[in-house]
């Protein structure tokens, strides 16, 4: 259950990165709205998740989750210039992610 928190608060963390961006440095209503919300329920559910396990691989996979959601929503939705690179990087951080979900314990 606790890793199954970290994993919602990953991709709420790709929601307040989007929100980030389209908030124009927080000139737009919604958008800012929209990133306060995500943001808010990104720490809340880590925090919940931090009850349980270890703070090392939960948070390497938290982060892993956001930034590599953030990077595929940027290319597919917001126009981000797509290469080969990116996309075998993005590959290698899911790895790493599973690979530290894989080995962090649940106290």
């Amino acid at each position: 259950m606790a890793w199954l928190l970290v994993i919602v608060a990953g991709l709420l963390e790709v929601g307040f990165a989007v929100g980030l961006k389209l908030s124009h440095g927080f000139t737009r209503l919604w958008p800012t709205v929209a990133f306060c919300a995500f943001a808010l329920g990104s720490f809340g559910l880590l925090t919940l998740a931090l009850k349980r396990l270890d703070v090392g691989p939960a948070y390497a996979v938290w982060t892993g989750i956001g930034a590599a959601g953030t990077a595929l929503y940027g290319m597919i939705f917001l126009g981000d210039v797509v290469s080969t690179l990116k996309i075998v990087s993005i590959t290698l951080v899911i790895a790493g992610v599973v690979g530290l979900q894989l080995s962090g314990g649940v106290r």
